[in-house]
């Protein structure tokens, strides 16, 4: 058994920026008197901002991992299709959680807001902590603590919602929960069909294909295809996914033939094409909307990833720059605990009752307020990672 790890550090420099740019963006949102292209773009605008481009980005980076983290995993002998759905159904499951943090009402819930969000929060620290370094009783105590207390905040819970159920409802899957649906029908076409290219290149374009007749409803004959299997969403975060893995098979199978050349003048062209195709769309539709998941917005942000990674390629795995990322390395090889924090951050803040500085609140004085935060975040998560505290689904 062969039990080489791969581990493809432009991958993770582009993942650790992604996530910088993701908590950057988050904290942005709320601050005026800064750039709009640095926010997303209106609801019914047909624009793009720097923050509509960051969660593509990280579908497509989960699409890339896919392929060198199942190689990894079958050489240690993992189980593939069990990860593949245990991983999914963490990420769903804590997705539908954020989603319901929208409309949880503090006036007929026990808690005020900030301390069940931060519970909550603690509770999936506790069940997805890796403890592989910790004994099957502690490990047995810890998930135990932390599926009460899931369980008790949910049955806590009360929604302001008066279009839902005043308990836990689904309103739509949350950042997490499309993140986790993605990955669970990417990667299990992708175990299935052995990573075939010409099998990740159909299954892509079937996506893009079913984002179009979701808006357009030129192509009736996928119709027919989606009654015979259900999918979340129309398509959009599939297709994301699908490119990071396409571009991942053509990697490995170039670098093997000892061709990688190759796939620098194939994925500029690739991202010109798309490019064209989403300006070309964007005329015939309801323009770039990241809101409404557009055509235009799929293939434009495709694009824009493609042509970031290759970036990174050339800088991380061919000029050996990766020590320019060191400084958030966490958030690329820590992901899941970077996200998670500022959840713990926020609410603590909210108890407190203190205020930035007004320099701080808005304005540049904001913008180096979000920097700031950002690298604090990525920080803690580096720390707690140091002293074997992080996040594994």
């Amino acid at each position: 058994m062969n039990n080489q790890y791969i581990r493809v550090r432009s991958i993770d420099a582009f993942r650790a920026v992604t996530m910088f740019l993701m908590i950057f963006v988050n904290d942005l949102e709320g601050v005026p008197n800064v750039p709009e292209w640095l926010k997303h773009a209106g609801e019914n605008v047909d624009a793009l901002g720097l923050a509509d481009v960051i969660f593509p980005a990280f579908l497509f980076i989960v699409g890339l991992s896919i392929p060198f983290a199942f190689q990894n995993r079958q050489s240690s002998g993992g189980r593939v299709p069990y990860r593949i759905i245990t991983r999914s159904l963490a990420l769903i499951l804590i997705g539908f959680f954020h989603a319901n943090m929208e409309t949880y009402d503090d006036v007929t819930t026990l808690l005020p807001k900030p301390v069940w969000e931060s519970l909550l929060t603690f509770s999936f620290f506790f069940l997805f902590l890796d403890y592989r370094d910790t004994s099957k009783l502690t490990r047995n105590v810890l998930r135990g603590f932390g599926l009460v207390l899931l369980v008790t905040m949910s049955a806590l819970y009360r929604s302001n919602d008066p279009n839902h159920w005043q308990w836990l409802h689904f309103s739509w899957w949350g950042i997490l929960g499309l993140i986790g649906w993605s990955y669970m029908i990417c990667a299990l076409i992708y175990h299935y069909s052995k990573g075939l290219l010409w099998i990740q290149a159909a299954a892509w374009v079937i996506f893009i294909l079913i984002n179009l007749d979701f808006h357009f409803g030129w192509l009736p004959f996928l119709m027919q295809l989606k009654s015979y299997f259900w999918l979340a969403g129309n398509g959009a975060m599939q297709a994301f996914t699908m490119a990071g893995i396409v571009v991942s098979v053509m990697y490995m199978r170039l670098m093997k033939s000892r061709e990688l050349n190759l796939l620098w003048p194939g994925i500029i062209l690739l991202a010109i094409i798309l490019a064209n195709l989403g300006f070309i769309v964007r005329y015939v539709s309801g323009g770039i909307s990241k809101a409404h998941d557009t055509p235009s917005w799929v293939l434009i942000c495709t694009a824009i990833s493609l042509v970031a990674y290759i970036a990174f390629l050339f800088l991380v795995d061919v000029k050996q720059r990766y020590n320019w990322f060191k400084v958030i390395e966490p958030a690329g090889t820590n992901t899941f605990t970077c996200y998670l924090i500022p959840f713990i951050f926020y609410p603590i803040y909210g108890m407190l009752d203190v205020g930035y500085p007004e320099y701080l609140s808005e304005g540049t004085g904001g913008l180096i307020k979000c920097l700031v935060f950002s690298f604090v975040m990525i920080w803690v998560a580096g720390l707690l990672d140091k002293v074997n505290v992080r996040l594994k689904i």
